[in-house]
């Protein structure tokens, strides 16, 4: 009797064991580290030609890569879908996901896609298929996700992710961090040179056309905008703009992308003071008159402005005045790309000129389906001829929760011009 009550004993305490057993495998597989390369299944796809208009519209911000795919950001997750001009986000064509770290940033040039990860992981995707092209550590950003639920911010604003190219047409990332800086190669991620930073004294500006990094160092006394080459990360020059103070901002105008291969500045005091234009190349900054006010764009060498009710383009340089539009009524720019700059009428219509000149390439309403045009526009990206703005609920509630901030479930609208 006493023996069959050990077995039973034995036996018990054995499938405790066997059950703790099984439960430690579960968790770890559920809470370990863990990355999952969905690669594509279909051929990539071709370049589309869509017609001018809305789109359609999206519940998340898109990057418009190569002309073929449509990349986004979620909190621990990269995924593009396609055709480029699809109505609405269809099935994934590719995806990428890690745990536990949680998205930065995400850029793209040209079929590369890199994604930043708060544990300072760099992963650059082939976007032609999806597979996992380079991995790399960087510097760790200060926060993970960030963005709001369309993921604008991670996409369209990545914080501390900046392209540059090289004299020599050879593309890098430059990677900025709270304790650290970097650059990388994008064919490969080899890292190019690093150096050590506060970021508490520092803010980031951007990278320029001519190749060089630029930022804000108050570390060592009264504020200057620092140059450092972006391929070797030496610095190249400490400039102390005019009637700089403390609070000195400096704004990256005429940009590639988001932030990178800017061709201005703009520099103001605190609170958004008078301004100062300025042309960046491979010299000391040029005063650019036209740029001095908040507001104005910037393509090559030609400043654009929307105010009082007329758009004006003139010589970045010199102030002149090249071309007037007084028939379009109150505007606003919202997104400039090369060759063209976008604007919102009073009544949301979406109006693209040529900077050169002010000619008119196309104007339509910027809706979808039945969402009305009552709604004001967040943030906003412009690739490829493709045009992408938030819609927000009026009045404007910045910090309202997502259902609030946002016009309806799908508040991207993207448009081709």
């Amino acid at each position: 009797m006493g023996l069959a009550r050990g077995r039973r004993r034995i036996a018990a305490a054995v499938a405790a064991l066997v059950g703790v057993g099984a439960v430690g495998v579960v968790v770890h597989r559920v809470l370990a580290p863990a990355e999952v390369d969905t690669p594509a299944r279909a051929a990539y796809p071709a370049v589309v030609t869509p017609a001018i208009g809305v789109v359609g519209r999206l519940p998340v911000a898109p990057l418009i890569v190569d002309g073929r795919l449509r990349v986004y950001a979620a909190t621990r997750q990269v995924y593009a879908d396609q055709p480029v001009d699809a109505r609405y986000r269809v099935t994934p064509y590719w995806s990428y996901r890690r745990w536990p770290a949680e998205v930065s940033g995400v850029v793209a040039d040209g079929t590369t896609v890199v994604s930043r990860w708060s544990d300072g992981k760099l992963v650059a995707l082939d976007a032609r298929t999806g597979r996992v092209a380079w991995q790399v550590d960087g510097p760790a950003p200060a926060e993970g996700w960030t963005a709001r639920r369309t993921g604008a911010g991670a996409v369209w604003d990545p914080p501390g992710l900046f392209l540059t190219r090289a004299a020599d047409g050879r593309a890098g990332l430059v990677v900025s961090g709270p304790d650290g800086m970097g650059g990388f190669a994008l064919a490969d991620g080899r890292r190019l040179w690093s150096a050590d930073v506060d970021g508490g004294c520092r803010t980031d500006v951007g990278t320029t056309a001519a190749g060089q990094f630029v930022a804000v160092d108050r570390c060592a006394g009264p504020a200057v905008v620092e140059f450092r080459d972006a391929a070797t990360g030496a610095p190249t020059n400490r400039w102390v703009p005019p009637g700089a103070t403390a609070g000195l901002t400096v704004t990256p105008v005429g940009c590639v992308t988001p932030r990178s291969r800017c061709r201005g500045l703009r520099t103001s005091g605190p609170a958004g003071g008078a301004g100062r234009g300025w042309l960046v190349g491979d010299g000391a900054p040029v005063a650019a008159p036209a740029l001095d006010r908040a507001g104005v764009e910037l393509d090559g060498e030609r400043a654009v402005e929307a105010a009082g009710g007329v758009v004006t383009g003139r010589s970045a340089r010199s102030g002149a005045e090249l071309w007037r539009r007084a028939d379009l009524g109150p505007t606003r720019i919202v997104a400039v790309q090369p060759g063209r700059v976008h604007l919102l009428t009073e009544a949301n219509d979406l109006v693209t000129l040529d900077p050169s000149s002010g000619a008119q390439r196309s104007r339509f309403p910027m809706t979808a389906g039945r969402d009305g045009l009552g709604w004001s526009p967040g943030l906003a990206y412009a690739q490829g001829g493709y045009v992408a703005v938030e819609r927000l609920r009026e009045p404007v509630a910045p910090d309202a929760d997502d259902q609030r901030y946002f016009l309806v479930a799908e508040p991207v609208v993207l448009a081709a011009t």
